[in-house]
């Protein structure tokens, strides 16, 4: 058994002296010692041993095995240097070569836009509100104010998915859902993706984007909306820019206005921007009707409140002299990196 045990010994010290890759070293190591392998096989006969063989021929095999896997873990590591070494030799970098250039992506112009607008209104205090664009027909339609066979309905042009769900047509459906589950004082803005199923051309699109505002409190009054669309405007569009109120029609509102800005190309004196006519139409606005407050749970005997909308496409086409609203939607790079 002496002899079997030096044997193994040597048969394993030859081979591992010309051992070229992990794979058959670690076919060695199973070799020798793996639960079928030789220095095992060697230890099971050890039972055939007198009791004073046993300790000697127990201290050799001990001895054989830890020889085995020191020189394993010395190959290994030989093995690891070598293919290290070569790789390095391989992957060979020269530093002297020119660095290719990275192109670093920008803000699309209708993200600058809705950031500056956010930057506004959360400097004011509001707060960002967020909603489905998956909506329920009561949320964007009945809630405000608009039942079903309005005539508000037919202008929206909506995407039905079935009878009781839809694309929202409005970023309006998230005041809802805040003025259900929030009591007042409210202050938010709601920015986010609508959809209508218009026809493209330069100044529509079936995709767009919106940031409404809601103020719902005691004490709210008109004043307060001119004064907040008036910091709102001067703060997205320059110090001199003023604003004006045309009535209008809004089923969720009453009173409602269309608001115009002063045109931020002429500053009010007709150019070809405004069409000559000095001001230039951004959103629409008006005090929050009692009946949309009573549907929410919130008494108008006792809390007032506006809202206000505004179209986030044609701000960009305003602030960035853009005359094509497609433009922000084919993916030009030469169109994009200007901004």
């Amino acid at each position: 058994m002496k002899e079997q045990l030096n044997s193994i010994r040597m048969q394993a010290e030859q081979e591992l002296s010309s051992v070229g890759t992990i794979t058959e070293l670690e076919n060695i190591r199973v070799k020798y010692l793996g639960k079928k392998g030789e220095l095992t096989a060697v230890l099971r006969g050890m039972g055939s041993l007198s009791p004073e063989e046993r300790p000697v021929i127990g201290q050799l095999a001990n001895e054989v095995r830890a020889y085995i896997e020191g020189r394993i873990e010395e190959a290994k590591s030989e093995l690891i240097r070598k293919e290290r070494s070569q790789k390095l030799e391989k992957e060979v970098i020269d530093v002297t070569m020119p660095g290719k250039r990275k192109m670093l992506g920008k803000k699309h112009p209708l993200s600058i836009v809705i950031d500056e607008i956010k930057d506004v209104f959360i400097g004011m205090g509001y707060e960002i509100a967020e909603g489905p664009e998956i909506e329920l027909d009561y949320y964007n339609f009945e809630a405000l104010n608009i039942p079903k066979n309005h005539p508000a309905r037919d202008v929206q042009d909506t995407f039905y998915i079935n009878n009781n769900i839809l694309l929202r047509t409005q970023t309006s459906p998230v005041q809802i859902r805040v003025m259900e589950n929030k009591k007042p004082p409210i202050k938010i803005i709601c920015p986010g993706r609508v959809y209508r199923s218009d026809a493209v051309d330069a100044t529509h699109s079936p995709i767009f984007h919106q940031v409404e505002g809601l103020v719902v409190d005691k004490g709210i009054t008109m004043g307060d909306l001119v004064g907040t669309l008036r910091l709102f405007a001067k703060s997205l569009f320059g110090e001199k820019t003023e604003i004006r109120l045309r009535p209008h029609h809004f089923p969720f509102t009453e009173p409602s206005a269309e608001v115009d800005v002063s045109c931020w190309a002429c500053g009010g004196t007709g150019c070809r921007v405004c069409k000559n006519e000095g001001w230039i139409e951004i959103l629409g606005a008006g005090m929050v009707h009692p009946k949309v407050l009573e549907i929410c749970g919130i008494d108008p005997e006792v809390y007032s409140g506006f809202a206000f909308g505004l179209g986030v496409e044609r701000t960009a086409m305003g602030r960035f002299n853009i005359d094509d609203m497609r433009l922000l939607y084919e993916n030009d790079i030469r169109f994009l990196k200007q901004f």
